[in-house]
Formats: structure tokens, sequence, C-alpha cells
């Protein structure tokens, strides 16, 4: 190694051949001073002897005995704390449970001989809304009865883009049937063409049914679920939910089914007719479901150039403007590309 060294260092010096060939400088100088080989070529000299056994090291035969015995029909079957155990109460005693895990391992013998569950992976539910009646979510919510452990279900179809409820129902229980009904009588109150609507909903029995499956491959209408265990993968719904409950007079307890379709209907009046939603710029769900937005967006922005024609002192960052409203609405959107590494000015370029 200190020859290669050497001869290496006439062309590129001794800082890049000790750099190349993975050697000390230090020690380079050190050796070549005193005349002898550097470590590395007295390391490659070296035969290598075989390792020696641990002294409390089980030999082959015992080996082999403690291996037959964990083979035999008596404990295949069982773990080797057990063998132990029962070895020692018959007066016998071949090797310590650690011991015996490590022969099994040498021979392979440890992995899970059960016929494990393997869950599939669950694709990550990625939809695209670009107007209404592209895209609904579903979902049921229970109302609280009279009392303790008594609910009333309500189903909820949102249009995702528009955030308009096109469709609800209030029923004394969580059916598969009655969501089916639900589904299809909203379809054709909105007239919904084969191949133009998806439906989204997480994994509850009554959306994974195979009534609604059926009749959802019948209306030519695609589904869609969120992934098991997934809190967002329904965000929608769960807003709208939200948005119900915390509205003014929302009752602790519903009395009775018709009380709670009483309560229902003029809320969902006020949700899609009078609700500002601030996802959609501040317009109310009717309004984007009809095909408003523009027109409305327009009188806004000449109310508000109204008020800044008459002050404009009071806007102090320029003429205002209506909140827009998004043109493209997802369910979990794709993931953005990572951007391109970086490349230097001469990168790529060839010099010859």
């Amino acid at each position: 190694m200190i020859a290669a060294v050497t001869t290496l260092s006439k062309q590129s010096g001794v800082a890049t051949a000790c750099s190349v060939l993975g050697v000390s400088r230090a020690g380079y100088y050190r050796r070549r001073l005193k005349g002898t080989h550097c470590a590395a070529d007295v390391q490659d000299a070296r035969v290598s002897k075989p390792r020696r056994p641990h002294p409390r090291a089980l030999g082959a035969e015992e080996c082999r005995q403690v291996l037959e015995t964990l083979h035999s029909p008596r404990f295949r079957d069982r773990a080797p704390a057990e063998v132990v155990a029962t070895l020692l109460d018959e007066g016998r005693y071949l090797a310590s449970e650690r011991t015996m895990y490590r022969i099994l391992a040498a021979e392979h013998e440890t992995g899970e001989r059960r016929n494990q569950l393997v869950h599939p992976a669950y694709a990550r539910p990625e939809l695209l809304a670009t107007g209404p009646n592209q895209l609904w979510s579903w979902d049921i919510t229970k109302l609280k009865g009279p009392s303790t452990w008594t609910y009333f279900y309500l189903y909820v179809i949102l249009d995702v883009f528009s955030r308009s409820v096109v469709g609800w129902m209030v029923a004394l229980r969580e059916s598969a049937t009655l969501a089916e009904q639900l589904i299809d009588e909203t379809a054709a109150k909105h007239g919904i063409r084969p191949g133009q609507l998806t439906i989204h909903a997480d994994r509850g029995s009554s959306m994974t049914s195979k009534p609604v499956a059926f009749l959802l491959a019948d209306l030519g209408i695609t589904k869609s679920h969120s992934r098991p265990h997934v809190s967002n993968d329904n965000p929608f719904s769960e807003s709208q939910f939200k948005t119900m409950k915390y509205w003014p007079g929302f009752p602790q307890r519903v009395a009775s089914f018709e009380i709670a379709r009483a309560y229902c209907r003029p809320f969902f009046a006020w949700y899609n007719t009078e609700h500002r939603h601030s996802g959609i710029g501040m317009l109310t769900p009717e309004m984007v479901h009809t095909g408003q937005t523009e027109r409305v967006r327009a009188h806004r922005a000449s109310v508000l150039d109204t008020a800044y024609t008459a002050h404009p002192e009071r806007f102090v960052h320029g003429p205002p403007s209506p909140p827009t409203v998004p043109e493209t609405v997802w369910i979990n959107p794709p993931e953005a590309a990572p951007p391109p590494p970086a490349t230097s000015p001469t990168e790529g370029i060839s010099t010859t």
C-alpha cells in the first residue's frame, strides 16, 4: 500500500493519493520513515483464523439433541419456555429457553407459523368536482332520542362543489334499504345521467351494502369510499353535520320522530338558501348550485366599487373585491410532485 501511494503521489500528490486509496496521510509519512508497511498491508497479510467457540456453548451433539426434542411430536407445538418447564418437572435439563431460541433461529424455525390476516393497501381517494352534480358525499348521523340509548338517524346527501344538501331523510334505524331509496329518489330529482356522478361515503354498513352498490351500478354512478380508520377522507359531510349541531336552537334531545323531521326541514332550508358558506366565497349553497355565482359576485363588486369611490381613504389596501369562489373542489387533492434538483450552470454541458 505504501508503494501504491508513493507511485500515485508522483502524479497527483500525496494528499490526493492517500484520499483515493483510503490511507491516512499521517500514517503514510510515519510508516515511510520507519520503512515498514502500513497497517492495511499487515492486516491483509494475516491469515484469518476460525472463531473459537465459547467455552460455555453447547456442543454439536447437545445442539442436535435439543433440536430433536423440540421437533418431537410431544413438543413441536409448544413454546421453548413450556418445553423447559416440562423437562424440569421430569428431572431433565437440556438448555435454557434463550439457547433453544438461538438453535431454532439457526435453523430458520422462529418465524410466524399461523395464517395471519394481511389487510390490503387501500388507495387514497382523490376526487375532483368542477361543477354541481359531479361529486356527492353522503353520511348518517345520530340525533339523540327522548331517553338514553335511543336515537333517530339522519341521512344527508351533500353536493361537494356547491355544499348544497340535495337530499335528506330521518329514519328510525340505519338501513341499507332506506339508503338505497334516498339515493334513488335524489338522483331522479336532480336528473343524474349515467356516468355523470360519483358518490363518496365512509365504510359504514349501509354505505358498503350490496343493495346500495347494485343501485349505483344500475344508475351508472361511480362509488367511492374512505380508507378504513381515516377520519378526514369524508370532510364535507362531517363539516355539514357540525354546522347543523352548532346551529342555534339545536335540541340536545329530540322528543319524537315527528319533531326530528320538523326540526330538520327548516334547518336545511336555511342551510341551502340563507347560510353564507366560507368555503364558497360566502355565497349560499343554492347560489352556487343553481349557477348564480358570477351574477352575485358582479353585484357585490359593484357595491364595493361604489363604496370605494365614495370614500377611497377608508380602503388602505386599494379597491376591495368580493371573496373568490373555488373553480375546483377536491377530496384529497394529489400531492405536489417534488421540484427537480437544482443544477449548476455547467452541469450537463460537454467540455470536449
